[in-house]
């Protein structure tokens, strides 16, 4: 964007007076007791522990929690004095899930959109959507490249390029770099700084690892729990000050402090130390699942005519195996297709070259090919946890979402209570799954697949919006399953969750590389 149209905007003044917010369905309030003032440009990083209502602050700053029959409200939030609902432009949110957010087909379309609801002239507009696009690492892209051909890392670097498109004077982002590859971090953290530097903008960041923002802010504010009858918040100051003089308080409350990683328990026969990545020898060496030279795509075979056009293959050459009591972890860039090679290995998507195959004791009378399975043979063997929880929900209460897949299956329930209390989820029972947050979200959506006992899991981003608490707590009930003899797939850029699970990595490499003539990668040694 030329300088002369990247001049300052009005920043946004943040007041928040005994408020609080309860969601309906809920006994509980998400946020209790609120007290704080954000002055204009101020840049604030909230932190907390899941649950402790920081997404839903950042919901009803952005207007869209929705109206009064919806929950109750308490006490009073206000941008520049007014109600948010009464503000909508002056502050763009960016949420956890970024494909609640794609809106077009194209990537320059869906970038321009806020702006041109906004009522921004066509000519500026343009000129924000390259320089957007280019701050978040897309230029590569052309503006007409399909959003739906987009990872879920790119989608999140999409989302946030339509937010700083329309320039608005407070910006929310929600665990903007929780699905991105460590280069694209970097990369989405400085973009928004040289945002805030041009614009002056106002900035509440949701974030749980610290030391990704910590230079960036102002100011770190930390919420408890709303259920406390204690203010919601809990400590407030300048980011040296916070972290030296709470360090221990900030680290029991599952706040990611820089340089800290949770204990978890040790794998049977892993190595020593969460850094080493030694590879575990537990397991029983049962061969469940294997690929071999597997070309994948989530695109679908076109007809021309009396002809047949293969998809074009996100990854090509590439070759694995899943071992009983063994983690394969899958990592790379953002669009190396590590999502896709996840779900054909899962048997949900057909694939483009190779096979997948399944062991004798897997497939159990039902077929070699796990994509030809039907959905209950399918479940009741490999659980697939996907990178939106909000894509497995199928009811409107926790405990029924438990209860679904052995209701179905046939199988005893007996499960359901201790996945209940492993994944920190009791007290929420009877509350709707999508009122739930971020990494409430994912650890639902891990235990309804585990509630199946499916002999394989495939997670994808499965430590995603974790606090540091719930972050091992999830870890280590994974390392159980694995020295119970369950297969943990996983698709991560979490280097500390790889460690504790030991195993094998097989690293994708960009798309591009994958498509060379005979590419070939195939898992080795963590």
């Amino acid at each position: 964007m030329p300088s002369s149209e990247a001049g300052a905007v009005r920043a946004a003044a943040v007041s928040a007076r005994g408020w609080g917010w309860r969601h309906a369905g809920r006994t509980a309030q998400a946020v209790h007791g609120l007290d704080v003032d954000i002055a204009p440009g101020e840049r604030v990083l909230l932190l907390g522990p899941s649950g402790a209502g920081k997404s839903t602050l950042l919901h009803a700053l952005a207007g869209v929690l929705g109206g009064e029959d919806d929950a109750d409200e308490a006490g009073s939030l206000l941008i520049d004095g007014a109600r948010p609902q009464d503000s909508r432009g002056r502050a763009g949110l960016m949420q956890q899930d970024p494909e609640t957010q794609v809106v077009l087909s194209r990537l320059g379309d869906d970038v321009a959109f806020g702006a041109e609801n906004l009522a921004v002239p066509p000519r500026q507009i343009w000129a924000r959507v390259h320089e957007a696009i280019d701050d978040v690492g897309l230029a590569d892209f052309p503006l007409d490249h399909p959003t739906s051909a987009l990872s879920g890392g790119q989608k999140q670097r999409l989302a946030l390029a339509g937010i700083l498109a329309m320039r608005p004077g407070l910006i929310l982002l929600d665990e903007p770099t929780a699905n991105l590859d460590p280069a694209g971090v970097l990369e989405v953290r400085d973009a928004v700084g040289r945002c805030l530097d041009k614009t002056g903008a106002t900035l509440v960041v949701v974030e749980h690892r610290v030391s990704v923002w910590k230079d960036l802010v102002d100011r770190i504010v930390v919420l408890q729990p709303g259920s406390s009858s204690e203010p919601a918040v809990l400590l407030d100051g300048p980011p040296d000050a916070v972290l030296e003089q709470a360090r221990d308080m900030l680290a029991a409350a599952g706040v990611w402090v820089p340089g800290y990683v949770p204990a978890t328990r040790a794998r049977t026969g892993a190595g020593t130390g969460a850094q080493t990545g030694a590879r575990s020898e537990t397991g029983t060496g049962e061969l469940l699942l294997r690929a071999d030279d597997l070309a994948v795509s989530r695109e679908r075979p076109r007809r021309r005519g009396f002809k047949t056009i293969p998809p074009v293959p996100a990854q090509s050459g590439l070759s694995a195996e899943v071992i009983a009591g063994q983690a394969l972890t899958i990592t790379g860039p953002n669009g190396a297709g590590k999502s896709t090679f996840a779900l054909t290995l899962a048997g949900l998507l057909a694939p483009v070259a190779g096979k997948v195959g399944a062991g004798v004791g897997l497939s159990n009378g039902a077929g070699s090919d796990p994509y030809t399975w039907k959905a209950q043979q399918l479940i009741s063997r490999i659980g697939t946890v996907f990178q939106e929880p909000e894509h497995q929900f199928v009811t409107g209460r926790v405990l029924d979402e438990l209860m679904f897949g052995p209701r179905h299956l046939g199988h005893g329930e007996e499960r359901v209570d201790e996945l209940l209390e492993r994944l920190r989820l009791t007290h929420l029972v009877d509350a709707n799954p999508y009122t739930l947050s971020g990494g409430e979200k994912r650890r639902l959506s891990v235990a309804t697949v585990l509630a199946a006992s499916p002999k394989v899991l495939v997670l994808d981003e499965p430590t995603f919006g974790q606090d540091a608490n719930t972050w091992a707590e999830l870890a280590s009930f994974l390392s159980e399953l694995l020295d119970a003899g369950t297969a943990v797939v996983s698709v991560t850029h979490d280097q500390e969750f790889s460690a504790v699970l030991g195993g094998t990595e097989l690293r994708l490499d960009s798309a591009a590389a994958a498509l060379a003539p005979g590419a070939r990668q195939k898992a080795g040694a963590a």
